[in-house]
This record gives C-alpha cells, sequence and structure tokens, in this order.
C-alpha cells in the first residue's frame, strides 16, 4: 500500500480500471520502436466503421525532464513537456496544441504523505482554472475536483469523492456532474496469486432518476493470460482475453452482447500493442 492519499484521479480507479479499461469494439493497434538514442516511437491506428484515425507519438527523455509529441491524422500537434521532482513531491506539466493557439496550459502536482494537489490554468486571456486537492491518508481520503471558468466568473465544474482503502478492499463514494450524479464503487482483490477481483459500481442521476450498475470481475488464467468480463442493468454484457505474448506487448479480444436483443449482431474488438 502506497502512502499517501494520491490524486484526485485515484479516487475509484481500481473499480474504473477493472470494469472499463481495455474493453472496445474498434480494432486498434499500438507499436513502440526504440532508436539507438533510447527515442520511443509510438505508432497507433483505430478503425471504427470505415474511419480510421491514427497518431504517431515521439517521446525524449532527458534526466528528470520528458518531452512527448503526438501528431495525429489532422494534422494537430500536442506537445507535452513533463517536469519531474523538481521539488520533492512535485511534479510540472507544459501541454500545447498547434494549431490551436488558445490550447496551451500549466499543470502543477504535488504528493504529501497527507495530501494529493493538482492545479492547471489555461495560457489565455480568460483561462479555465482547474483545482483537484485530496487529504487523508493510504487508507481514507476525501477530495474535490473544480474548474472556474474566468471569462464567464462561473464554477464549470465541481465534484467530490472520499475514498477507503483497507487491505483487499477499495470503496468510493463521488458526487459529479454538480451534485446530478451520485456514484458508488467497490473493488476487492479476491486471490492476489491469480489477479482474480470483483468490482461493482452504481450511479445515479437525480435529473433523470436513473439507476446504472455494473458488475464485473477478472482472473488470470496463467501468468500472461488474463480474462475480464462485465455486465450492466440494461443487458450488456462484455468479455475479453488478453495476453502479453511478449514483455510489455499485449493482444486482447473484447467483445459485446445485447442479452435483451440477441438477434443483434455482436460488437468484437481487437487490440495489439507491441513493445520492444
Amino acid at each position: 500500500m502506497s502512502k499517501g492519499p494520491g490524486l484526485y484521479s485515484d479516487i475509484g480507479k481500481k473499480a474504473r480500471d477493472l470494469l472499463f479499461k481495455d474493453y472496445h469494439s474498434d480494432q486498434k493497434f499500438t507499436i513502440t520502436t526504440y532508436s539507438p538514442t533510447g527515442v520511443a516511437i509510438t505508432s497507433s491506428g483505430t478503425k471504427k466503421g470505415d474511419l480510421f484515425v491514427a497518431d504517431v507519438n515521439t517521446q525524449l527523455k532527458n534526466k528528470n525532464i520528458t518531452t512527448d509529441i503526438k501528431l495525429d491524422t489532422n494534422s494537430n500537434l500536442l506537445t507535452t513537456i513533463t517536469v519531474n521532482e523538481p521539488a520533492p513531491g512535485l511534479k510540472t506539466i507544459f501541454s500545447f496544441r498547434v494549431p490551436d493557439q488558445r490550447s496551451g496550459k500549466v499543470e502543477v502536482q504535488y504528493l504529501h504523505d497527507y495530501a494529493g494537489i493538482s492545479t492547471s490554468v489555461g495560457l489565455t486571456a480568460n483561462p479555465i482554472v482547474n483545482f483537484s486537492g485530496v487529504v487523508g491518508t493510504n487508507v481514507l481520503a476525501l477530495g474535490t475536483d473544480v474548474s472556474f471558468d474566468t471569462k464567464i466568473g462561473e464554477l464549470t465544474k465541481f465534484n467530490a469523492g472520499l475514498n477507503f482503502t483497507k487491505d483487499d478492499l477499495v470503496a468510493s463514494l463521488t458526487v459529479n456532474d454538480k451534485g446530478d450524479a451520485l456514484n458508488a464503487s467497490y473493488y476487492h482483490a479476491v486471490n492476489r496469486l491469480t489477479n482474480t477481483a470483483v468490482g461493482a459500481e452504481v450511479t445515479h442521476r437525480f435529473s433523470t432518476n436513473e439507476n446504472t450498475l455494473t458488475l464485473g470481475t477478472q482472473h488470470a488464467l496463467d501468468p500472461l493470460t488474463t480474462m475480464k468480463a462485465r455486465v450492466n442493468n440494461f443487458g450488456k454484457a462484455n468479455a475479453l482475453i488478453q495476453h502479453e505474448w511478449r514483455p510489455k506487448s499485449f493482444f486482447t479480444i473484447s467483445g459485446e452482447v445485447d442479452t435483451k436483443a440477441i438477434e443483434k449482431s455482436a460488437k468484437v474488438g481487437l487490440g495489439l500493442a507491441l513493445k520492444p
């Protein structure tokens, strides 16, 4: 168990990863290569129906500075510069997108044994300011996540969350969308040797009085192969199998079936991630 409460994004992350990570219904591939000087070049592509989206990302590291440059099929160039540990527990991130001149943003993260803070501000005349903070320990953490638009002088986002971690159990409760959505999630590691875990998430929207319940599980067939499955109260069932056929290289196949409309064709997704 790590020290400190982490960042706000860590609240409920265990359950989210179990229930939603790696599930997809598209064809996706990612290939990473390294130059003799250590520069990492990652090419990825996703086929969604008749649409194909691709990008190329180059990562350069120099001491504690990491620079990521990504070019996509729409000729957008995204640059992210990360400075790790300029001071103990501190991380600084600067990003901008070309040709969008208003996309520049600076983010600062700070991790402490009893707090985790992340704040960002857009580099414009009337920026959007984001702030998230968590206080507590690695057992109990309480946090908030807000965004303020200085142009209109209003809060555009206000979320709050509570996270509880004890041995093999993680439970969280969050209020999102300015109080319109109440979300509760649960994660339990049943057997760490086989990476067996179960999880659940329930969301209630006050504006529509709608409830969404998702249940999921995962289990490692062997040290290199993992199976996951989930189902929600709307009858959508998903399953995937992921195999690490070489270190940090994965082949994933996933599928989705609407149990309330079996006559419809099932959705199947393929994922391939290659690293040398």
